[in-house]
């Protein structure tokens, strides 16, 4: 299992709301996202994220495992890409997301993962 990050970093730009209602996973542990890409991935990979998010002026950094896969061409048509877990437990990646999504956390809306 790989558990250096690696060399180059995923980026990921999130300017709406609902966007970030279906890629943040609120039930990991210490949050997560999902990050639509082709780039392949494992699981346990450890990854350094660059999140554009909403109106915030500076790109965050998030360091994180990879914990979910969705692969091209499911029977769903889901979106390929790759659920990240943050791994640092007080990231501030969580804290604006969370900020941004206040209310509406809970809802029952399907999402990239569940």
């Amino acid at each position: 299992m790989n558990t250096m990050p690696t060399a180059e970093p995923l980026s990921l730009s999130i300017k709406d709301r609902a966007v970030l209602y279906t890629a943040y996973m609120s039930c990991v542990r210490h949050g997560g996202l999902f990050i639509p890409t082709s780039r392949p991935s494992h699981i346990g990979e450890e990854i350094v994220l660059l999140l554009d998010l909403m109106d915030e002026a500076e790109r965050i950094p998030v360091k994180g495992r990879i914990i979910w896969i969705t692969p091209r061409n499911t029977q769903d048509n889901r979106t390929q890409g790759v659920g990240i877990q943050f791994t640092e437990a007080n990231s501030l990646a969580r804290t604006k997301i969370e900020t941004y999504l206040a209310g509406v956390l809970a809802s029952e809306r399907p999402t990239h993962t569940m």
